[in-house]
């Protein structure tokens, strides 16, 4: 396709509603299919031909093992830097390729800004340890990318100060003008920090990012939810959905039910036929279609468990057993 091409889509995916986004899928499918030679290999391995899949819920999606083996760049360009996944010591990550920081700046802030309003003015305080002791963090760069773009003074970074930030937090708790404060941090920093230094928060939203990163015992979102609702008196404790593989991101204000970007789409598919989707509210692993994604790969089989409804919503229940082989031998090239 031609070079103009990406820019028209790259106008509509910016425009994208719930009502055209199935039909810019299939053309994002097909720009993808012409200028991602692992994705056309996929598909040429799975017997598909790109001219029959006529509906974005036929569209094959990509075991996201794959983002560990091969660069899935689609069109020639050199990344301007590289998000890689956490992983302990020995364990391959993964490696998404990034065009243009603009772009995943742009992505992100509408993720957040479509559930929660503008980032301008917001105090936005991070508490993310283990990916500030990594480089190539996405969560890092979507954290920083926050508090540059919210331009409020208590904004910024707590790497292991929880002193300090407990007491931002109260300071920020008593303070009623502007914004709701937002504190985004993995799980178990989060309760270290609930453990250490419980206090009425109720005004500030408590975001977790999930993970434990072996420093503590695995726990439900449920539980993980109960304690720092008790701790902070929250009414609820809100979630992030993302990974180093994509662009976009969905947010769960509450009860775990995650709302996605506009360029991103959820859907289940069969466990045993990892190319059948299941019906609308049934569990099953996930696929993950993320338009944002245009010049590496939007269409992503992930390995978490879920279930989707009607209105587009979705929950994350688990993660398939043997997560590391992931699809099937076939998929694997």
């Amino acid at each position: 396709m031609p070079a103009k091409t990406r820019a028209t889509l790259l106008k509509r995916i910016r425009e994208v509603g719930p009502t055209d986004f199935a039909g810019l899928a299939l053309d994002v499918f097909r720009y993808q299919v012409v200028h991602n030679p692992i994705y056309a290999q996929f598909l040429d391995l799975l017997h598909v031909d790109p001219a029959t899949v006529a509906a974005a819920i036929d569209i094959p999606h990509l075991p996201i093992a794959l983002f560990k083996k091969y660069r899935l760049q689609s069109g020639e360009w050199k990344a301007v830097r590289t998000f890689t996944s956490s992983g302990t010591t020995g364990t391959i990550t993964s490696h998404h390729p990034v065009r243009t920081e603009g772009w995943c700046r742009e992505n992100a802030r509408r993720a957040f800004e479509d559930q929660y309003g503008p980032l301008a003015g917001r105090p936005v305080l991070a508490l993310l340890p283990a990916y500030l002791e990594r480089t190539g963090s996405s969560l890092v760069f979507m954290a920083d990318d926050f508090i540059q773009r919210s331009g409020h003074p208590d904004s910024g970074f707590f790497l292991d100060d929880l002193v300090g930030l407990a007491e931002k937090l109260r300071q920020l708790q008593l303070d009623l003008a502007g914004p709701r404060p937002l504190l985004i941090g993995v799980s178990f920093a989060l309760l270290d920090l609930a453990e250490r230094h419980p206090a009425d928060l109720r005004r500030i939203i408590i975001m977790e990012t999930g993970g434990m990163k072996g420093r503590r015992k695995e726990l439900t979102r449920a539980e993980l939810h109960t304690t720092l609702s008790a701790a902070f008196k929250a009414e609820h404790i809100h979630s992030e959905y993302g990974m180093t593989e994509l662009l976009s991101q969905a947010y769960a204000p509450q009860n775990g039910l995650f709302l996605p970007a506009p360029t991103l789409r959820a859907t289940t598919r069969e466990v045993t036929d990892p190319l059948s989707p299941t019906a609308s509210g049934k569990t099953g692993p996930l696929n993950l279609t993320d338009l944002a994604n245009l010049d590496t790969i939007s269409f992503i089989a992930t390995d978490d468990l879920g279930r989707v409804h009607p209105d587009g919503s979705f929950e994350v229940l688990g993660r398939l057993d043997a997560s590391d082989v992931r699809g099937c031998n076939l998929l694997v090239l």
